[in-house]
């Protein structure tokens, strides 16, 4: 049976999830570095998804929908933002990595990773009553681009890109590929409490994260198994 709906109870799309997503990223790491972190008013349609250098990190997720998200980091912007968040977290600066190659840079923006699409999907659970997983964060340190396909039934793809700028001006992008989707309110609920960032990321330290193979820098043969997979 159709049911009828008011054109008042606005359609929830693809640019709404989107901009949800972009307030995570600014949300949490905002919370890690202590610092502003801000996204573009101008968002581009894109035609494909992909990996770029310096460090490139992407996510799968699937259940009310289906998507990719992905990050693409500068090696200055990615050691800002974990120079900032290490130092916030109290690391003596003599102590913090010099390069973007190294394993911690890598296993530190992963970890953000995964709690920026952590704080996500709790958003999608209590602002949409719906429910997706993700797959932990897969991290690259690249030296030329890289594109994905989606081995997700995307039947009809959405591609968006969206500039991203840190407290010193460096950049870097989000990529997201999604199904488009539209979700209409039926009738009137309330969504839950919005949780505090700052115990998110307390959470997370206290429970010491996800483990470092597991969600951050892959190695070599991760790599190519990857790489392998998606055709490559």
């Amino acid at each position: 049976m159709a049911v009828d709906v008011d054109d008042n109870n606005i359609v929830y799309g693809t640019e709404d999830l989107l901009t949800s997503l972009c307030n995570s990223v600014t949300r949490v790491l905002g919370i890690a570095t202590q610092s502003k972190v801000h996204y573009s008013a101008m968002v581009q349609r894109i035609t494909k998804v992909g990996l770029k250098p310096d460090i490139g990190c992407f996510v799968l997720f699937d259940g009310g929908f289906t998507g990719l998200v992905v990050l693409n980091f500068s090696a200055d912007t990615a050691m800002e933002i974990y120079e900032r968040y290490m130092l916030h977290m109290g690391m003596p600066k003599s102590e913090l990595a010099s390069s973007h190659t190294s394993d911690e840079v890598s296993n530190i923006m992963g970890e953000l990773m995964n709690q920026i699409v952590g704080d996500f999907t709790g958003k999608v659970r209590r602002e949409l009553q719906t429910n997706i997983t993700q797959n932990q964060p897969k991290m690259l340190v690249l030296t030329k681009q890289v594109m994905l396909n989606v081995d997700t039934p995307l039947d009809r793809p959405e591609m968006r890109r969206v500039s991203f700028y840190t407290e010193k001006n460096n950049v870097f992008y989000l990529e997201l590929a999604i199904d488009r989707t539209e979700f209409i309110r039926l009738h009137d609920f309330d969504s839950a409490e919005i949780p505090d960032p700052d115990k998110l990321l307390d959470e997370e330290q206290a429970g010491g994260g996800a483990p470092a193979g597991e969600s951050q820098q892959m190695s070599s043969d991760d790599s190519d198994e990857l790489l392998k997979s998606l055709g490559m």
